[in-house]
């Protein structure tokens, strides 16, 4: 079991990012420690995608302060955040189906010898990396385009630890898979974790993140609307927050079977 850090890793305070006359993230509050799974959620236009791509370097914040490890940072490109420790996988996956596994793991951080490519240690390391991982796919050798998406999205997700992060944000990772790959990138989820690793996981479905999930963040309209235990919090609370109704469908639904009860 991994201990949660004393101080996060990374912290977002006061966070703020327009784009012209649209305010897109508002005094936004975000803490994430090691070892933990923290879901980022909320409605279409809530801002959870503005607010990963602040972290990532892909927006630069307007207002507010980025803390790692305790310490003030500026993250205004992507290579920023890579090099404090930040690998984003984004909902798109960017891979590359022509190529195999072990050429994906490491494209653009591939190992050479004496200025030639070393295929043998890269398969090595991929080996090595997946079996930790316990990521089941028939071989590092065949090409992308022959695996299913469940096995796509855990190449994507290893491949972002080839840098050794500390930090990994996943976007939506199981929004077009079935049952069984759903259940294969939720295992993957907690065995990041149980590495140490802090995860922002981004997604509309409730059923992974009551799996998955320590604690929620729900964004509304580009603030923050509360930061829930999952352990100790009702999934209706949860949608309550997200849709900014404490009388809602869900909600009137709830209490009609308290009434019923009594």
């Amino acid at each position: 079991m991994i201990h949660v850090s004393a101080t996060p890793v990374l912290a977002l305070r006061g966070v703020s990012k327009r784009f012209g006359a649209v305010q897109a993230l508002t005094d936004v509050e975000l803490e994430i420690h090691t070892g933990e799974v923290v879901a980022l959620v909320g409605d279409n236009g809530a801002g959870k995608s503005t607010l990963v791509k602040t972290i990532a370097g892909v927006h630069p914040i307007d207002e507010g302060i980025i803390e790692w490890e305790g310490a003030p940072v500026s993250i205004n490109r992507p290579h920023d955040a890579q090099a404090l420790g930040i690998a984003t996988v984004y909902q798109d996956l960017a891979l590359c189906d022509n190529l195999d596994v072990v050429q994906n793991l490491f494209l653009g951080r591939e190992i050479r010898r004496f200025g030639v490519l070393d295929e043998v240690e890269m398969e090595k390391r991929a080996l090595t990396l997946l079996d930790t991982l316990s990521i089941r796919i028939p071989s590092v050798r065949i090409p992308i385009a022959s695996l299913s998406g469940g096995q796509r999205q855990t190449v994507a997700i290893a491949r972002s630890l080839v840098g050794e992060p500390k930090v990994v944000i996943l976007d939506e990772p199981t929004a077009a898979l079935g049952v069984e790959q759903t259940a294969q990138v939720l295992d993957l989820v907690e065995r990041l974790r149980d590495r140490g690793l802090g995860v922002i996981l981004i997604s509309h479905n409730m059923a992974d993140v009551k799996a998955v999930a320590d604690r929620v963040a729900v964004l509304r309209l580009g603030s923050n609307n509360g930061v829930f235990s999952v352990r100790d919090t009702s999934q209706e609370t949860i949608i309550s927050a997200i849709t900014g109704a404490t009388d809602n469908a869900v909600t009137r639904r709830q209490a009609r079977t308290v009434e019923t009860a009594s």
